[in-house]
């Protein structure tokens, strides 16, 4: 009677997932270690021995690892049908889901297959950040340690309680705020303080973050402020008018909040930050240059909720918002009229005072501004005077 055929795995078997176990009951062939998991760096020598129901012997028999032959050279025979191979200081899985080291007969087939888990054990998560937007939820995200890459599938866990009593809670919204985030949506308690930590398991082992605490009252934020307008202070050639709403998401709440202003011209990347905003809900930007398109962005930081003594947590920037200061209209090349030398001094005086007023108004503070506006109207009027009187004269 001829020797039954050599049962094929499916090629699609290959994934790690999903090779089948080693039978030799149901497969030509078993190999030990079965599913190994190692440390980067460690040597491994595996063994595959055929079923005595195959007519197979050790030199029908060859290694790949991933799909790549492995050389004969690292290969030993154990025994008429048992083939070992050996393989020195092994570098991380290609693959979370593990390397396939696959024994093959010499024509190929699949006789049995393994996977070699590679890697390193999970390191402490560190950076632990949450935050709340209804002061009824909580988003915490975290990064995985200093290396992070550990070349082995690993689950992250945050886990919350009340300090001093409650049981031990389970986040289940992940992903949420990226990667390493997490999304607790409901069923926290105001005026108590959290205990919060995170978990990182794979099969090498197991590290535990430090303990975070806070107050849900702590770590209050907005969406970022809405209806964000910037437009033209009249005719006013370095200045605009930045306006914006209060974020809704809070206005049922008990807060104030303060706003940061940041913005730069169209060309350049380099953005300039007003912080004395306050909590006024509008801005006067002075000396910006004459016909130039600004982008302006705005942020809110709520504080003092519910009488919590720390501030909240800014903002992300509202989307930038586009609007340019007017053209000068002064003549290019145009030439005061003859006398006006004798009046070089007052000017360059005046010029200098209120460049200090200008400077100390750049806060948004109102009554440097509409001094401000006072002189550069008078001294556009005076300008367009002077320019009209030099070309009737012409």
């Amino acid at each position: 009677m001829p020797p039954p055929p050599l049962p094929m795995l499916p090629l699609l078997l290959l994934l790690c997932p999903l090779l089948p176990r080693a039978d030799p009951l149901s497969y030509p062939a078993v190999i030990s270690p079965q599913d190994p998991t190692l440390l980067i760096g460690s040597s491994l020598v595996a063994t595959c021995t055929v079923s005595p129901d195959f007519p197979l012997k050790a030199e029908d028999l060859y290694w790949t690892l991933n799909g790549r032959r492995l050389p004969a050279a690292s290969y030993a025979a154990l025994g008429p049908s048992t083939l070992s191979v050996a393989l020195a200081r092994l570098n991380g899985s290609r693959q979370q889901s593990g390397d396939n080291l696959v024994c093959h007969s010499r024509d190929g087939g699949i006789l049995a297959g393994s996977c070699l888990y590679v890697g390193l054990p999970p390191e402490k998560p560190v950076n632990i950040t949450c935050w709340s937007k209804n002061m009824k939820d909580l988003t915490c995200k975290w990064a995985p340690g200093t290396e992070g890459e550990t070349f082995l599938h690993t689950n992250y866990t945050l886990k919350y309680k009340r300090r001093w009593y409650g049981q031990d809670n389970t986040c289940q919204e992940y992903h949420t705020a990226g990667t390493y985030s997490c999304h607790i949506p409901k069923d926290l308690a105001l005026f108590t303080p959290y205990e919060i930590w995170v978990e990182a398991s794979n099969r090498l082992g197991v590290a535990v973050s430090d303990v975070v605490m806070l107050d849900i009252l702590d770590v209050v934020t907005t969406d970022p402020p809405s209806d964000v307008h910037v437009s033209r202070v009249g005719d006013l050639e370095d200045q605009l008018s930045v306006r914006w709403s209060s974020p809704p998401a809070l206005k049922d709440f008990l807060f104030q909040a303060k706003y940061q202003i940041q913005y730069r011209v169209e060309d350049s990347s380099e953005w300039k930050v007003v912080d004395d905003v306050g909590n006024q809900t509008s801005c006067r930007l002075a000396g910006l240059r004459p016909g130039t398109v600004y982008f302006v962005q705005v942020r809110c930081n709520p504080f003092s909720i519910y009488g919590s003594k720390k501030a909240g947590i800014w903002s992300d920037w509202s989307n930038p918002t586009a609007a340019s200061t007017p053209r000068s209209e002064r003549v290019a090349g145009g030439c005061d009229p003859k006398g006006g030398e004798q009046n070089t001094t007052l000017r360059r005086e005046l010029k200098q005072f209120f460049g200090w007023v200008k400077k100390h108004a750049y806060g948004c503070s109102n009554l440097g501004i509409k001094l401000y506006d006072q002189w550069r109207v008078w001294l556009q009027k005076s300008h367009k005077t002077r320019n009209q009187v030099g070309s009737s004269r012409r």
